[in-house]
């Protein structure tokens, strides 16, 4: 099998690797932990046997513009391919992706919006990734959605230290905090550190009051996000990876209905949000696309 390519999704704490042929197949996959060079090494060994043919090239989704792939993960990657991996950003790789295999197929002007570990966003104009300027664009992480000047605003930016995994824990624990009352942390006595953002969406499904409240702000931070970016990029269709993914039956509509509030009433009806079909599975492969 010819014109394969290795993608690793280095975005969130776990990381996922894709080698896909040129044809569309992904032709196997893997998971390890995103710490260790030396687990990526051996996956990305192991992947390339299952592959039975000769990858060409590797590339490495990052979580930010502007980051850069860590030496020992370079180390790691020797040897596949011609010099080091090609570093892309987590949302450009997902946006790829979605538009070669998954919920954006046949567009030419693509959003991808995701929330896990980090938030990213990636936008394809033409089909082509756009950069900016400085190789900087689609850090959504750092969004201002709220005029408040927060020490986290600084360190993370003002979108992800909200909506990121870390920040809808967070927020949940300031309302408990505060005195309300869920069970989400009755459960974990006091022990805010083993409530993760997963327990809160199940709270919300189960009908806990505090989670229902802060998935509910969550949809609305991340519908202001999307409207801002097809405000300023038009695109045919948005979608949303990560945790707004697998938790669609929650948040998919709350997010559809606040971003329909927020962009003009023409673009509201010309604007698709949609979930992903590629799940976690989507940086990866948009990775190694992205050598294509």
């Amino acid at each position: 099998m010819s014109d394969l390519t290795l993608g690793v999704d280095l975005s969130d704490a776990i990381a996922r690797l894709a080698i896909v042929s040129g044809d569309g197949k992904i032709v196997t996959q893997g998971i390890v932990a995103a710490t260790r060079a030396g687990a990526i090494k051996d996956a990305a060994q192991k992947a390339i046997a299952a592959a039975k043919g000769k990858v060409g090239a590797a590339a490495v989704a990052l979580p930010s513009s502007g980051d850069e792939i860590p030496g020992d993960v370079i180390e790691a990657l020797a040897g596949i391919g011609k010099g080091k991996p090609k570093a892309v950003t987590a949302g450009n790789a997902a946006a790829i992706a979605e538009h070669w295999l998954g919920a954006a197929r046949g567009a030419r002007h693509v959003i991808s919006f995701s929330i896990a570990e980090h938030v990213t966003a990636g936008v394809l104009i033409d089909g082509k990734p756009f950069t900016g300027a400085h190789g900087l664009a689609s850090a959504v992480g750092w969004l201002a959605l709220n005029p408040v000047e927060r020490d986290d605003y600084r360190r993370l930016g003002g979108l992800e230290a909200e909506v990121a995994s870390a920040g809808i824990v967070r927020r949940f624990v300031w309302r408990i905090k505060s005195g309300d009352q869920s069970r989400v942390a009755d459960q974990v006595k006091g022990d805010f550190s083993k409530i993760a953002a997963a327990d809160i969406l199940q709270g919300a499904r189960s009908g806990d009051g505090v989670s229902i409240s802060v998935m509910r702000d969550t949809a609305k931070y991340i519908g202001m996000a999307v409207a801002n970016l097809a405000t300023m990029f038009d695109p045919e269709v948005v979608v949303l990876g990560g945790i707004i993914a697998s938790s669609g039956d929650v948040m998919l509509d709350a997010v559809r209905a606040e971003t329909s509030r927020k962009l003009l009433p023409q673009q509201a009806d010309l604007v698709r949000v949609e979930l992903s079909k590629l799940g976690d599975d989507a940086v990866a492969i948009g990775a190694a696309r992205s050598l294509a």
